[in-house]
């Protein structure tokens, strides 16, 4: 399966973007999906997770309240909605698919395909 990253850009403190992530290739309706990011010097970190019927949803603590991730299997996308962005939410955006999904969601070996980054950078 191929992902492509998308939405991402400059923000000011406090506002919003969607990132989307179109699929193609093997059927995306029976895929999880996730969110990671990476700031500069740091390690990839965990930021959601949603299963293929979109009845199990994950955040990493530091996102919850803030961003929303969702799919649509009709269109093959996946979603990452934030908001109240902050300037530590700069990092390069990936998002991933699994084949399984299991209690390790925030590792980044649960996943088995991953799309091109899309950096979003929050201005102060």
């Amino acid at each position: 399966v191929q992902l492509q990253a998308s939405g991402g850009g400059l923000v000011q403190d406090g506002g919003s973007l969607r990132l989307s992530c179109a699929a193609s290739g093997r059927t995306f309706s029976s895929l999880h999906m996730g969110w990671f990011r990476q700031a500069p010097g740091k390690e990839r970190e965990f930021v959601a997770t949603i299963n293929w019927s979109s009845r199990n949803i994950y955040y990493a603590n530091s996102v919850k309240g803030r961003f929303t991730i969702s799919r649509d299997n009709a269109k093959n996308t996946g979603y990452l909605q934030m908001n109240s962005l902050k300037p530590e939410d700069t990092a390069v955006y990936y998002c991933c698919a699994a084949r399984r999904l299991t209690g390790s969601y925030a590792r980044l070996t649960e996943y088995d395909y991953w799309g091109q980054g899309t950096q979003v950078t929050v201005s102060s």
